[in-house]
């Protein structure tokens, strides 16, 4: 194993360190916790609050600050983060006006973040939460029952944390994630493993020319292992199964991701996203707006998924509003 670490067991609270000294207008952390919140506070507004295991960066933490997220919590790498780190979230961030749990549909990830919000309400804080399941490539899978979330989480942060941001109410904001989830489809594919750094050695095994469609985000199986072919092939495959679920028609106006898992170079993206650009004109479909980069990584994995999301006129002004995060500068 060649990575650029000191001692696994300690890389989650080294990488949060680094973060916050790396962005302390930002993001500071929660002292004793594996848990990252705006650096001004909790406001008079709804707070978002979402996170998972470590190894996904910049998700969750480099989504926390104005439009997004409030706060995140790190598991260990590739772990579900334990009901004491998402109660503590939820408590540094909570202004009053309640808090939305956007977690990804992974069993221990619901499980967790439900034993926290029952925690929260116990205490008198009001607490809602949406599941993301965007991944079209399987049904209960390793970790799941029904379908994974993946990089489509993202959507859902931009979304109803813009919401969150003009002041719209609990009620609102977990409405309009629900649409966003209703709304968002993604699919992957890996060309080579991961590796946990507390494992020292890859998770799977690829040939050479060989990579997986439809992997997770841990290294979970896809659907199927091929010959490696054309980035428009694949790409082409990856759109076929997303555009199969019949919610994307002509007319429609969508906002894309094309997300890099981790060791996929730009150069790469951006020729798969060549390739979504022609398939969406083709079939009549306009792009709103398109991400590239890493979003949602896999550690080292090299491979890359795509996300799509359907816009109405409510979605597609939240889209717009400005975001200034860690990981969204830009915005």
């Amino acid at each position: 194993m060649k990575k650029m670490i000191n001692q696994p067991e300690n890389i989650v609270d080294e990488m949060l360190r680094g973060m916050v000294a790396a962005h302390p207008s930002y993001v500071k952390r929660v002292e004793g916790f594996d848990v990252l919140t705006r650096v001004a506070g909790p406001t008079k507004k709804v707070a978002l609050v979402s996170g998972g295991g470590s190894g996904h960066e910049p998700s969750h933490g480099g989504f926390v600050g104005k439009g997004m997220l409030d706060g995140a919590i790190a598991g260990e790498v590739f772990t579900s983060p334990t009901p004491d780190q998402v109660f503590e979230a939820i408590k540094n961030v909570d202004g009053g006006e309640g808090v939305l749990l956007v977690i990804k549909n992974y069993t221990g990830d619901v499980m967790n973040f439900e034993m926290a919000a029952e925690m929260a309400e116990a205490e008198g804080i009001k607490v809602d939460k949406v599941i993301v399941n965007d991944d079209v490539a399987v049904e209960n899978s390793t970790w799941t029952t029904g379908r994974r979330g993946i990089a489509g989480t993202i959507f859902v942060h931009k979304m109803a944390g813009a919401l969150a941001e003009k002041g719209g109410s609990l009620e609102e904001v977990t409405r309009v994630a629900n649409k966003v989830i209703a709304n968002v489809r993604s699919m992957g594919m890996a060309l080579s493993p991961c590796t946990v750094p507390a494992a020292g050695k890859p998770s799977f095994t690829l040939a050479e020319d060989e990579v997986e469609i439809g992997m997770g985000i841990h290294g979970e199986p896809g659907t199927h292992r091929e010959t490696i072919k054309s980035v428009d092939d694949t790409t082409k495959h990856l759109l076929d199964k997303i555009l199969a679920e019949g919610i994307y028609n002509e007319g429609d106006e969508v906002a894309v991701i094309v997300n890099g898992l981790g060791a996929t170079p730009l150069m790469e993206l951006y020729l798969a996203n060549l390739t979504v650009e022609s398939v969406l004109k083709e079939k009549g479909i306009v792009i709103d707006k398109t991400y590239i980069g890493n979003y949602m990584t896999s550690i080292d994995m090299a491979g890359y998924s795509i996300s799509l999301v359907k816009l109405d006129d409510e979605l597609k002004e939240l889209l717009h509003e400005q975001a200034d995060t860690p990981a969204l500068v830009q915005l």
